[in-house]
């Protein structure tokens, strides 16, 4: 056929009975019989004009056009089969399905309700047998093959819990015709409710739990999780899939209505059916009820009667067949029990979003889609609304519930106006079905349900954990939700009742202790009760004090061998320092903003939070003007960030403060230093050596009288880059070896990768292209294994040139485009002007003349607007690339691309560079 079958489809959808066990009996054979197997009903659907759009296993999921041609192709299909000699596997007992319906089609692919349908109406038939849903035997009844009929086999329900299914069976003189009776929930008493849409995203979960509780001494499972994981319709949908396995039927014990114990009993009994006898206790009729019977008890909603646990461990003793499978925010704790945390959906990392194709898979993304559809029949998901699915599904915790009532909002707002719409998700997330309980009608009713069973002690502590931002450890959980000793509850013992109602959440780390967290929309809650209980601002004002104790903490270890530790340990508690500092600048006192911002540069300029720490520190200036020490370290910070963006101006700014406030305050002798080595690197970057040279000498004497080490080699390999560029290179070789070898023996590696990048660089200038790269890469190296961003950018744009030099264009490409983006990133146009003009050389290596000029012009604007004044020998590395491609092009359009290059921005340039194809 020539394309896709669209609108009404018929799907035939296709998987061999008791595959399993033959590929254990006789793999080689079953490998053999499928591969034939796979051939002729691969044949068979094309023959009728099908499409097959997957196979999945033994499985086939084709899609028709016409009911007519589906139902010729099932018929066909299962008389080749009988037809077939099949040898050492005997015949393959294959059952097809067929049922009709709207689908939308992406990529090759069919997804919504029609595809989950034809699913279930496949697992209720049995190898050999064709079944027709009603809607297929409507469009065929009247134009069936010859010979062909349709048996009526009745109105059944099928494992979807969704309405009942009209269901015929195919017949012909030569196919089978007797059959055991269909599997579907018919067969086995039962009292699963009707659904009224399918379960979307958990098929992982529905397999895991049917595994779970087929286990012998898998007796008693809860299925734990916070209010609108969807539990309920979890375990449903488990138990549909069980039915199978109890002879005696599987019965929903809704529990939600009551809050007494003593009432599960008579409710447990009432699904049941059975009568309480005159003087005796009601649970000895259950348990005489059940003794012998093979069953499946699903008690919904436990939480609120988690008293009556006993109940259910004396009925378990007593009924050796009897099986329970729970659904409760709190473990019922009585023996025997097995917990399956109930997790919310998948969810894409919103900064990062794959292809349209892939992001459909996701199971937050895909229940959005569904349910919006269904709200909204235009909706789909496209390029242009992607990103802001994403990034509700994100901010909603992958919460099934709230992204279902987000997605009935798609009748109003499209998902970008959603999305700014939902700073307060709990207030915006109103209105669910009508015949759902309240709590499930609003994403606040599910954890206020949750939070009414808390006792007092776990209340204040559940508010006070809102004061951190992406979790915490149990060390500041004690310091900050317990100073005083006023909780009136163990803090471990606390937190092991959140963790089982399953208001938090625990992430095991490796050989650490474990991290706490809360849902967002979890916290949003808690945030509210911690406002309402009036000491929001002291748990917040405790909450900063202990961030700014670590983060000063963190600080001093960070040139140490424990430097990798801190900063993972800085990396993981980010947003709680984000949360003290923002509180800081909104509180009465000035110094502790300053302190914390000025305690995090180092970790902000490692990590490559260049603009970020800048902003930071800007503001917490801007509030406290005075003079003082903890200013000092700040201007240091915000200088040096800026010197590393190219904001030459602001370093100098930054300096020139720093170096009036030691006049009037006491501050280190290596912070003043510190200012002069800036200013000397602004010297440099405007190309005045004298000057330079004259603060770096300055800094190196004030460091060696402060026995700084740190301090002399800075100043050391700054030096030896001023003796480089002046020509003088012996005397650049004597600051680089002292230097580098004092970097080395203070085994502070980010100090050891910046000198070695110097000296890798002066390498490169005097034609050792070869040592050159190998320091580089030993610095970039030292910048990987711990994760540092922050002047990676330059050893990648020397190993560039190194590549170049030595004529490797593609790994010079490769290294240039790395550093480019990386620059982007971090905002740092020098390194960025260095790119471009190495991927303009690359560009004229290949032959090409107007990307070259452009590449070159952008450069040039971007190096004026840092200030920086190329060095004659850096102009003469790049000027036989320049001067061959200016032969290629005529004057007035080589001057036309360069002033092109010229207008572009910093992002436009990068934009350009990085995203425009030019060959090679």
């Amino acid at each position: 056929m020539t394309g896709l079958p669209a609108g009404t489809i018929t799907f035939l959808f296709t998987d061999v009975e008791g595959s399993t066990k033959l590929w254990e009996r006789n793999p080689e054979a079953m490998s053999k019989a499928l591969s034939h197997h796979d051939e002729l009903i691969r044949n068979t659907v094309e023959a009728h004009d099908g499409f097959v759009f997957k196979t999945v296993g033994d499985a086939f999921y084709a899609a028709f056009s016409t009911a007519a041609e589906a139902v010729e192709a099932a018929l066909d299909a299962q008389k080749s089969l009988l037809s077939q000699e099949w040898e050492e596997t005997g015949p393959l007992k294959v059952r097809i399905a067929l049922h009709t319906g709207k689908a939308e089609e992406r990529g090759g692919d069919y997804f919504g309700p029609t595809l989950n349908r034809v699913a279930r109406l496949l697992s209720a038939g049995h190898g050999g047998q064709v079944l027709l849903s009603l809607s297929t035997q409507e469009l065929v009844r009247d134009q069936l093959p010859l010979g062909a009929g349709l048996r009526d086999l009745g109105v059944r329900r099928l494992k979807d819990v969704l309405g009942p299914e009209h269901i015929f069976q195919l017949t012909d003189p030569e196919l089978l015709s007797s059959f055991p009776p269909l599997k579907t929930l018919d067969v086995r008493l039962n009292n699963l409710p009707i659904q009224p849409t399918p379960l979307l995203g958990r098929e992982r979960e529905v397999a895991e739990i049917a595994d779970l509780l087929r286990h012998v001494d898998v007796r008693l499972l809860t299925l734990t999780g916070t209010g609108g994981t969807g539990k309920t319709r979890l375990a449903l949908q488990s138990a549909a899939e069980l039915i199978d396995a109890f002879d005696n039927g599987v019965f929903l014990v809704a529990l939600a209505p009551i809050s007494d114990p003593d009432l599960v009993a008579s409710t447990v009994a009432g699904a049941l059916s059975v009568s309480e006898s005159a003087g005796r206790p009601l649970k000895e009729d259950l348990r005489d009820f059940l003794s012998n019977k093979k069953l499946l008890l699903v008690l919904d909603n436990f939480e609120q009667v988690v008293d009556a646990a006993p109940l259910i461990g004396e009925l378990l003793s007593g009924c050796p067949a009897l099986k329970v499978l729970a659904t409760s925010r709190t473990l019922l704790r009585i023996y025997g029990e097995h917990e399956y945390a109930v997790r919310p959906l998948e969810l894409p990392d919103p900064n990062h979003l794959p292809p349209i194709e892939t992001l459909r898979q996701y199971e937050a993304i895909r229940l959005f889609t569904e349910r919006a559809h269904a709200a909204n029949t235009h909706f789909s998901l496209t390029n242009e609304n992607a990103p802001a699915v994403a990034e509700i599904c994100t901010r909603l915790d992958g919460l099934p519930l709230a992204i279902e009532l987000a997605a009935a909002r798609i009748k109003l707002l499209s998902p970008q106006a959603m999305c700014s719409r939902l700073g307060n998700p709990l207030k915006f997330l109103t209105g669910g079905a009508r015949d759902l309980p309240e709590r499930q009608r609003t994403l606040r009713g599910a954890i206020a349900w949750s939070h009414t069973l808390l006792d007092e002690g776990e209340q204040v502590l559940f508010a006070r954990l809102s004061v951190f931002s992406d979790g915490c450890a149990l060390e500041a959980v004690e310091a900050i939700c317990d100073p005083v000793g006023d909780l009136f509850i163990d803090v471990l013992e606390g937190l092991s009742s959140l963790l089982d109602k399953s208001l938090l959440r625990q992430e095991e780390r490796a050989e650490e202790e474990p991290r706490f967290v809360m849902l967002e929309t979890i916290r949003e809650y808690a945030r509210e009760r911690l406002e309402v209980s009036g000491e929001a601002e002291e748990i917040r004002r405790v909450h900063a004090e202990y961030f700014l104790a670590l983060a000063e903490q963190g600080a001093s270890e960070q040139h140490g061998p424990e430097e990798t530790v801190w900063l993972e340990r800085l990396d993981l508690e980010h947003d709680n320092m984000r949360a003290a500092l923002s509180w800081m600048l909104e509180s009465e006192e000035d110094e502790p903003g300053l302190r914390l911002s000025g305690a995090l540069w180092r970790f902000w300029w490692m990590r490559g939070h260049y603009s970020e720490g800048r902003r930071w520190l800007e503001e917490a200036l801007a509030k406290d003007g005075r003079p003082s020490a903890a200013r000092a370290k700040a201007l240091e910070a915000v200088g040096w960030l800026a010197d590393d963006q190219g904001d030459i101006d602001r370093a100098v700014e930054a300096a020139e403060e720093g170096l009036s406030l030691s006049a009037r305050v006491e501050i280190e002798s290596s912070v003043t230093a510190s200012f002069l080595r800036m200013l000397g690197s602004a010297a440099y970057v405007h190309g005045d050596h004298e000057q330079a040279a004259r603060l770096y000498e300055e800094s190196l004497a004030l460091s060696r009288e402060a026995r700084d080490e740190r301090g002399v080699a800075s100043s050391l390999l700054q030096l030896g880059n001023v003796s480089g560029d002046r020509g003088d290179h012996e005397e650049a070789k004597t600051f680089y070896e002292e230097g580098l070898a004092l970097s080395r023996k203070l085994d502070d590696k980010a100090l050891l990768a910046s000198a070695l990048i110097s000296v890798g660089a002066e390498f490169l200038l005097q034609g050792d292209h070869e040592r050159g790269a190998m320091l580089n890469e030993e610095a970039a190296e030292l910048y990987r294994e711990r994760g540092n961003r922050g002047h990676l950018q330059y050893a990648l744009d020397n190993l560039g040139w190194a590549a170049l030099l030595r004529g490797n264009l593609q790994q010079a490409e490769v290294l240039h485009r790395e550093s480019l983006a990386l620059s982007r990133q971090l905002g740092d146009k020098l390194v960025a002007a260095e790119a471009l003009e190495g991927l303009a050389c690359s560009a004229s290596a290949r032959g090409e003349a107007e990307p070259v000029a452009r590449l070159f012009g952008a450069a040039e604007a971007q190096r004026e607007a840092v200030g920086y004044r190329q060095e004659p020998r850096e102009h003469a590395l790049r000027q036989p690339y320049l001067g061959a491609a200016r032969t290629r092009l005529s004057k007035a359009r080589w001057n036309a691309a360069w002033a092109e290059g010229r207008r572009l921005g910093f992002e436009e340039a990068i934009a350009y560079a990085l995203e425009d194809a030019r060959g090679g």
